[in-house]
């Protein structure tokens, strides 16, 4: 494990991180009659001036991933909430509509009808990856801005679309760890995903990819035919067996905290578990009565540090927690970001029509200043942008999350 931190180390110094009026009483005369016609013909477009901006949320409201939608609805909100009292964008207050795909694709595609049927020509959404891929297609086909805080599927955004993301791609994290195996000099790992999920066997794809890249080979396969499997035993049996002391297993923290880390542990393999965005949040999972040193050796890339000392992420997580009485997650960060993303473009575009909007994000020479870092969106609509290394740590009474790294960019 020395060894391993230490070439961390290594790793991070070769890396870049309404007014009011008062009304008269005097008898109406031609004139004012005239007046008040004139008033009235204007009135639509004094109404049109505010009649206010609507922005629809999709994510995962209920069922096992809530934490998920809790953490976009409560990023969103706090940004809502500032820009509004802050005036609105282009003077006009901004409301939001959420919608629950109770992270099943076809609810999310219910979920998208539902806010195009209410008029919503702007969405945040979803999360996971497999939801938001079965709506990338109606997005573009209805003409509808979708703004995806959290899928990281290569495929999720294309050139000259309607769909784009405020994070980064899975090429890139699942990079990382592969680099990371490198520097620390593991030349034989294993790999443990399900096969059935978007997110996890892209991960894995780009993992398997980067690896050949940087001369690690990939050993030992397992994988899983759905998410709701509560067993890995077997597969980290097989770990051991193949004599790896590095696992790549990108699964969301409802797998993490009460099933693989103590598993594996419990099957003999006590090497490295590394995984991905989806681990953030996993400590909140662990089963009661876990042996939670388990949790040691067990690291993931994120899209941001709540304990970074960055002014603006500050701001954000002590806004969010006098809101909210918890730290917020990545999710929620992203959450916030992607709504400044949008005032942004709204901005830019001197409207809030999706066509126009779209126009704005597609500008890759926009920059954004967000919780989550300073980015442009490229030619496809992915941010360049870093990614945290996080790790946790436990003195067996509870488990905590501490910095690694900040990669930038990998050679």
């Amino acid at each position: 494990m020395k060894k391993f931190l230490s070439l961390l180390l290594v790793l991070a110094l070769s890396l870049s991180l309404v007014a009011c009026a008062g009304g008269s009483t005097a008898p109406a005369t031609e004139a004012t009659e005239a007046t008040e016609e004139a008033a009235a013909t204007e009135a639509p477009a004094a109404e049109a001036a505010t009649e206010g901006i609507t922005i629809g949320t999709i994510s995962p409201n209920t069922g096992s991933l809530a934490a998920y939608g809790t953490a976009v609805t409560t990023g969103v909100d706090l940004a809502i909430s500032e820009i509004n009292a802050a005036g609105g964008i282009l003077g006009q207050q901004v409301t939001i509509i959420n919608a629950d795909d109770q992270m099943d694709p076809t609810e999310t595609l219910n979920a998208f009808n539902s806010l195009v049927s209410q008029g919503v020509g702007l969405i945040i959404g979803s999360v996971a990856s497999s939801c938001t891929s079965a709506i990338t297609g109606a997005a573009n086909e209805e003409g509808v801005v979708l703004l995806t805080p959290a899928s990281t599927a290569d495929s999720i955004t294309t050139e000259d679309d309607y769909v784009f993301r405020a994070c980064y791609a899975d090429g890139f994290q699942g990079a990382i760890a592969a680099y990371y195996a490198s520097q620390a000099g593991y030349t034989d790992v294993g790999v443990v995903y399900c096969a059935a999920d978007t997110y996890s066997k892209g991960l894995y794809d780009s993992f398997k990819t980067a690896a050949a890249k940087y001369g690690v080979n990939v050993v030992a396969e397992e994988s899983t035919a759905s998410l709701d499997v509560q067993d890995y035993t077997n597969q980290f049996t097989a770990m051991v067996t193949a004599g790896v002391q590095f696992v790549y297993a990108p699964f969301y923290y409802d797998v993490i905290g009460p099933y693989i880390v103590t598993q594996a542990r419990a099957a003999g393999y006590t090497g490295i578990i590394m995984g991905a965005d989806g681990y953030d949040t996993t400590p909140e999972y662990v089963v009661e009565g876990a042996d939670l040193t388990a949790f040691n050796n067990v690291y993931w890339t994120n899209h941001y540090d709540p304990a970074d000392t960055d002014a603006k992420v500050q701001s954000f997580v002590q806004a969010y927690k006098a809101i909210n009485n918890f730290t917020p997650s990545a999710i929620a960060a992203l959450a916030y970001d992607s709504v400044y993303m949008l005032k942004q473009a709204i901005e830019a575009a001197g409207s809030a029509d999706a066509s126009a909007v779209r126009d704005a994000l597609a500008d890759t020479s926009a920059v954004y200043t967000g919780v989550t870092g300073t980015f442009s969106l490229d030619s496809v609509g992915t941010p360049a942008k870093g990614a945290a290394v996080l790790s946790f740590a436990s003195d067996g009474s509870s488990v905590t999350t501490k910095l690694v790294d900040v990669v930038k960019e990998l050679k």
